[in-house]
This record gives structure tokens, C-alpha cells and sequence, in this order.
């Protein structure tokens, strides 16, 4: 089987209990990796899921140039964004919810619940997770700063 060849190529299956806490992490929320370039040979996408702990807010963070797509599978986290006229933007979710991130947007998610852990399902467009911890929410710049994980 050659990549040049993309009429034979296998499909993979990742199952739940394989996924791999090997991937960029935020404080507060504990990624795991399903589809990568590492796991299975994927050029242009990354999915996994996120868990938030109850009670537990993740640290500020942004995707870099990946657009981030979310879907609530558990819990009723919130997303949390910046509006330079509004101030801090609440987004509340439920079981069954999409939630859109575009590129560089610096955000975090919250899980209000003081019981049950918030489970996500997230994809992006890059191979990789691009993660970087930032202090704020503030955009300084085209690009809001901070310390890019891998």
C-alpha cells in the first residue's frame, strides 16, 4: 500500500481505551489524542477529547491557526471568550451542543458543575494540537502571545 495510491488505503480505528494523554495540555482540563499525524498518518486534521473536572476551570489558552471544532458529548461546560466592548463572554452548553473556535482566539472552558466531569469531542484543522497557555484572555497584537505547547 503506497500513500501516492489513495484507492487502498486502510481506515483505523482508535479505540476509547486507546487514546493517548500524549499531546498538548492546559491546566485545568486533561486532552486526549484519537486522530493525529502521529496516530494515524492524517495530514490536515486532529481530534480528541477534552475533561474538564467538576468544579474546575481550564487555564487561558489558544489554538494558534487551527480552527477548532467542539462537540458537548457530557456535562454543561462553558466557553469563555473576550469582547473588547462587553468584557468576558460566557457561552453555556449541554449534552448534544457544537461549539466553533476560529484561529488564535484565546479562550477557556468551564465546568460549573460541582459534581460531574464535562466531556468534550474536539477537532481541529492542523495534524497536530496546537495549544498555547496565555495569561489572559487579551489579544495583544494579530496573534495573542503566550507559550505554544506541543
Amino acid at each position: 500500500m503506497s500513500v501516492e495510491d489513495p484507492f487502498h488505503q486502510r481506515l483505523h480505528h482508535i479505540a476509547s481505551h486507546s487514546l493517548s494523554s500524549d499531546t498538548a495540555q492546559t491546566s485545568g482540563m486533561r486532552r486526549v489524542e484519537a486522530i493525529s499525524g502521529a496516530t494515524v498518518g492524517s495530514r490536515n486534521l486532529w481530534m480528541g477529547q477534552t475533561h474538564v473536572a467538576a468544579s474546575t476551570n481550564s487555564g487561558n489558552h489558544h489554538h494558534g491557526e487551527s480552527e477548532t471544532a467542539i462537540y458537548v458529548v457530557s456535562g454543561n461546560p462553558s466557553f469563555v471568550f473576550l469582547d473588547e466592548e462587553k468584557g468576558e463572554i460566557r457561552v453555556d452548553t449541554k449534552p448534544g451542543d457544537y461549539i466553533y473556535v476560529p484561529p488564535w482566539v484565546p479562550h477557556r472552558e468551564e465546568n460549573p458543575d460541582p459534581e460531574n466531569e464535562a466531556v468534550v469531542v474536539i477537532s481541529r484543522t492542523t495534524q497536530e494540537a496546537i495549544v498555547v497557555n496565555v495569561p489572559d484572555l487579551k489579544w495583544i497584537g494579530p496573534v495573542a502571545v503566550g507559550t505554544a505547547e506541543a
